[in-house]
């Protein structure tokens, strides 16, 4: 079988189209940059992000200074703790035991029993003279 051929058929010079108008041209160019820029602004998001983050007013740094300041106040909260433990069985101590409370009143009010002297020796050096008793 044999192919027809058609005659070839010629058209006049085409005409260039006509320039696009400034909307096509705005609708054009925010599809191409639409990617990039939508990356862009991403990409800076994320970095305010992650400064925000780091350095904040509840950042990592802030909450790395409270860490500090939560530990060196547990530890006061002990120190005080275990003070008022030992100051409380003083107390007991003072309140219950006859030999606490004489104790007590020799070293601190400088009593003595009846026939007893007391010599008082200068304060060593580095510690604070104890009030004399009246």
């Amino acid at each position: 079988m044999q192919q027809q051929q058609f005659p070839e058929v010629k058209y006049g010079p085409k005409a260039p189209p006509p320039p696009p108008t400034l909307q096509e041209r705005a609708r054009a160019w925010s599809v191409r940059a639409w990617r990039p820029a939508g990356t862009g602004v991403a990409v800076v998001l994320a970095l305010l992000l992650g400064w925000h983050v780091m350095n904040g007013k509840h950042g990592l740094s802030s909450w790395q200074q409270n860490r500090v300041q939560d530990k060196l106040l547990r530890k006061e909260i002990d120190q005080l703790q275990a003070e008022n433990a030992r100051l409380k069985m003083r107390v007991e101590k003072l309140k219950s035991d006859p030999d606490a409370i004489e104790h007590e009143a020799r070293e601190r009010l400088h009593y003595a029993k009846p026939g007893e002297i007391i010599v008082a020796l200068p304060p060593e050096r580095g510690t604070q003279p104890q009030p004399a008793a009246k």
